[in-house]
């Protein structure tokens, strides 16, 4: 069986408004958005769940806007950024070291711990920040890409990696991380 490529699968959708076809593209999107906002939100499932459906959403009565100037994934991952950023400014919230140590309290195992932990020193960064170091490290994104996805420019990208990298390297290492 041969893969179709996003673009024919986009087309499909665009045209003939084939729900399989747009079917396909979500399975093969729906982990690494669900992760983005898992990233994002501090492991809140239900809400990274609820963001990863309205992008879906959002990507599909849009469709027809896509131009192809950037890969399929890129475009979507800008629609992910936007709903997520939408979200915030909805509900105002803001992410502190008290949210993820009352996560931490229900973790029993060591790799939820250190799960907990990360999200912690996650909770320490700026949105810019967790937006930068969650596309680059959790997902693989390069520094062009993630500028495209943000509006960023690359090289205020790569300050908020370096603040972000070290901030969180800090507080891994405050807490018995490393060396």
């Amino acid at each position: 069986m041969t893969s179709i490529s996003d673009i024919a699968l986009v087309t499909q959708v665009a045209v003939f408004h084939n729900k399989q076809a747009f079917d396909q593209l979500v399975r093969k999107y729906q982990s690494p958005v669900r992760r983005f906002f898992l990233n994002q939100t501090l492991g809140n499932e239900q809400l990274s769940d609820d963001l990863a459906q309205e992008t879906f959403i959002k990507a599909y009565t849009n469709i027809g806007k896509f131009r192809g100037m950037s890969s399929f994934s890129t475009w979507l991952m800008r629609i992910a950024y936007n709903v997520y950023y939408d979200e915030v400014r909805a509900r105002k919230q803001t992410y502190d070291i008290e949210d993820s140590g009352a996560m931490r309290k229900s973790a029993n195992t060591c790799d939820q711990n250190t799960k907990m932990d990360i999200h912690a020193a996650m909770a320490l960064l700026k949105p810019d920040e967790r937006t930068c170091i969650t596309l680059q490290l959790v997902d693989g994104y390069p520094i062009d890409q993630i500028s495209k996805i943000t509006g960023i420019p690359e090289n205020t990208v790569k300050s908020h990696l370096k603040r972000g990298k070290d901030k969180m390297a800090n507080y891994l290492r405050e807490n018995g991380y490393g060396g």
